[in-house]
């Protein structure tokens, strides 16, 4: 929403900008050069024998840019220059993308990850979240199902064609009045399932509400998502191919990106519970051997690096121990391989016998 008051936050933003503009000018006109410290976080490590803190939303360490150092004189300038960019998004009270962004300096920029860092690197020198710099990101997510509300002012009604795509609204603080009779939430990894499962009426057939991030989810899936979990206090469950980059995907809804891991408190749903696919459906589901493809050694490597990661063996080692086991067996398949039995076999038995069977792997 766009308008002339601003609010709190906003105001409050507006002020730390302020100060921190002015201390590294007072420094250069001092003859000093400016000290800026950036707080770094993370969200898994790979000391797997202690007691670590990576799910404490504390930082860990810090890095200090500087103009002594060559390599930080230009990491500086685009910090600084996207600073007065948002900056001026919240007098305005406007709101700008991220690929907005870039295209006002592309020369000095360079690149779209450029952006990206500066505005991560903003974030937590402000404390706050990117939504709050007034910068938001074109959303992919896509929900259809026994959901209602409103977004800025525009009625979405999934109930009233269940089984048709909506994109999930960008401005997720904008979202009012939800209303659902759903009884879960089912999240699937991309769009082909989403579509398979429309096709197949899924949602006329099994109330609940569906979604898809697309692959790697964005903001606004993940906090859209949350929102829907916090407000309607639903169970979820995750539909993912048998293969490291779905396990990824898994990971991200569930513990966060490592990229935004100083946000990831607002980013990851704890209660989200793995419906698969698993390496071991291949035999319980009675998979022909050319349905299972041969891990890559990029996948292996993928495989082996996450398997690392602490928050699996501390918050859900039996999702270790089925990517160890993809990793003994040495194969992946994605779930389409399901339709080897029938086109519908997705949305008419694995699906709706996992969740009544309670074979998924739960939360803690």
């Amino acid at each position: 929403m766009e308008g002339n008051r601003l609010s709190t936050h906003s105001s409050d933003l507006l002020r730390k900008i302020k100060e921190l503009t002015l201390s590294i000018l007072a420094d250069l006109s001092e003859g000093r050069s400016p000290l800026i410290f950036i707080q770094r976080f993370r969200i898994h490590c790979t000391n797997l024998d202690s007691n670590c803190c990576c799910s404490s939303n504390k930082p860990n360490g810090h890095e200090i840019l500087t103009f002594q150092k060559e390599s930080h004189v230009h990491r500086i300038d685009v910090l600084l220059r996207v600073l007065l960019i948002v900056q001026q998004l919240l007098q305005e009270n406007k709101h700008g993308s991220k690929r907005d962004i870039y295209y006002m300096h592309p020369s000095v920029f360079s690149d779209q990850s450029v952006v990206d860092r500066a505005i991560n690197d903003i974030c937590i020198l402000l404390q706050c979240s990117r939504h709050n710099l007034n910068v938001v990101s074109a959303g992919n997510g896509l929900v259809m199902g026994w959901l209602r509300f409103f977004e800025a002012g525009r009625k979405f009604d999934c109930i009233n064609s269940l089984n048709t795509a909506h994109t999930i609204p960008v401005l997720v603080e904008d979202v009012k009045d939800l209303v659902s009779v759903a009884q879960y939430i089912l999240v699937v990894e991309k769009e082909s399932v989403f579509q398979r499962l429309a096709n197949d009426q899924f949602c006329k057939k099994n109330r609940c509400v569906v979604i898809t991030g697309r692959g790697y989810p964005d903001v606004p899936t993940r906090r859209f998502l949350l929102l829907l979990v916090d407000k309607l206090c639903l169970p979820v469950y995750c539909l993912v191919d048998c293969d490291p980059y779905g396990f990824d995907i898994l990971a991200t809804y569930r513990f966060g990106s490592m990229q935004m891991a100083y946000d990831a408190k607002f980013l990851r749903v704890p209660q989200i519970q793995w419906l698969g696919a698993f390496p071991s459906d291949s035999e319980n589901y009675d998979l022909p051997q050319h349905c299972l493809l041969p891990l890559t050694k990029e996948d292996k490597r993928k495989t082996e690096a996450m398997l690392l990661r602490c928050y699996l063996w501390q918050q859900v080692p039996n999702w270790r121990s089925e990517l160890e086991l993809m990793l003994q067996r040495g194969v992946k398949f994605e779930i389409e391989a399901l339709s080897v039995h029938s086109l519908s076999f997705l949305s008419d038995v694995y699906i709706p016998s996992k969740i009544q069977q309670g074979t998924y792997i739960c939360h803690i």
